[in-house]
């Protein structure tokens, strides 16, 4: 029908016309009380945000002279976070003449993702990249949290 009968017709209930698909080839429209229309969407909105968890972008810090068993207890904490659903950044700072050794850093991040994966299923969000002095990769947890 055309808009102007539309129009019509929600008047006479005092109701209001609402296009559902305005790029619809014919638009569609519906015939509803858009106050509470509005209403119901608001509150779905407020539920959704409320069910929905905000992931976090924690952080892991390590150094070049780290030992094994420091490395296992660091990594136990990351996967801690990440079984909690959140992103783990992790940070290889190197300091004065570590710089010159660069490819230590480059181990020692491969060797930290090594540990966490014998125990997750982890996936490089954002690929090991140099900034500045540190050496950083993030990395997430790839089995979603139930």
């Amino acid at each position: 029908m055309s808009s102007r009968q539309a129009n019509e017709l929600a008047a006479s209930y005092s109701l209001d016309l609402f296009c559902v698909a305005p790029q619809a080839n014919p638009p569609v429209c519906k015939i509803l009380n858009y106050g509470k229309y509005r209403f119901e969407k608001q509150k779905s909105d407020r539920a959704q945000r409320k069910n929905a968890k905000a992931t976090q972008l924690k952080e892991i810090q390590l150094h070049i002279s780290i030992g094994e068993h420091d490395l296992r207890t660091k990594a136990k904490h990351a996967v801690k976070f990440l079984c909690d659903g959140d992103k783990v950044n992790i940070r290889v700072v190197l300091k004065g003449r570590e710089m010159a050794h660069q490819d230590l850093g480059e181990e020692l991040l491969k060797r930290f993702v090594s540990v966490l994966a014998e125990s997750l299923t982890v996936t490089m969000e954002k690929p090991p990249f140099w900034e500045g002095k540190v050496y950083s990769a993030i990395v997430s947890n790839k089995a979603k949290k139930q």
